[in-house]
């Protein structure tokens, strides 16, 4: 396998007929040893974490594909915590898609003169650039267009995805008596016809889930989701 990417949480290899392997680390974002889902550095190294992450994202991407939306997703080896993937182009140099029902994180941090801790929001979707030099700054529908990195058409669609596979995530940890705060998602074009498709992962090291107020740990999130 050829390495094509090395990643913070995931290395990226391409296979000879054409599709790539994401290797998955268990590396987690975070600042000063604390995990949090919108950093972009690498904060802490947790035991277990890629293994887990491939779990939960093995069972998302499944569920997404039986339903019709579209992924890169095509098979995945836990025991070495890998998964086989279409080929997916960036967005520029890639995009994060965050979609957000509490005002927690970065948002509160932003917002924090009008909005008030854990309060509601309507699966409020952001769009942020991925540029650890500058700090992941959030990019309007307007401004992605005029650097052509995507037409308002694909903007659209991105947020009609995102808002799609926030609420069947955010459903699935319901039913698991969790609450869903927000979760991060990637997009990249797939397929000859290069439509958009979700890639990356969905684990507990890009979302926040909580159960009673208190923070669920991505390994801990995991860990509930899969039991029976």
């Amino acid at each position: 396998m050829k390495l094509l990417y090395k990643g913070k949480t995931k290395d990226v290899y391409a296979l000879e007929d054409g599709n790539c392997i994401l290797k998955f680390k268990d590396d987690v974002t975070g600042n000063d040893g604390v995990f949090d889902p919108g950093a972009n550095t690498v904060g802490l190294s947790i035991e277990g974490m890629g293994k887990s992450g491939l779990k939960l994202t093995k069972f998302f991407f499944e569920k997404l594909n039986d339903l019709g939306i579209p992924t890169h997703y095509i098979d995945s080896d836990i025991e070495n915590a890998t998964m086989t993937v279409l080929p997916a182009k960036m967005f520029g140099k890639g995009v994060e898609v965050i979609c957000r029902y509490r005002a927690v994180g970065s948002f509160l941090r932003r917002y924090g003169l009008y909005a008030k801790e854990g309060q509601e929001l309507d699966a409020y979707v952001e769009v942020t650039l991925k540029d650890d030099l500058r700090n992941d700054p959030l990019i309007t529908d307007e401004a992605l267009e005029m650097l052509n990195i995507m037409t308002k058409e694909e903007y659209k669609v991105l947020v009609d995805l995102t808002k799609k596979i926030g609420s069947i995530v955010k459903e699935e940890l319901c039913k698991k008596g969790l609450e869903l705060y927000d979760i991060k998602f990637e997009f990249g074009r797939v397929g000859e016809d290069n439509h958009i498709a979700l890639i990356d992962e969905i684990s507990g090291g890009n979302m926040r889930a909580y159960k009673d107020n208190t923070y669920i740990e991505p390994l801990e999130l995991e860990k509930i989701m899969l039991s029976e």
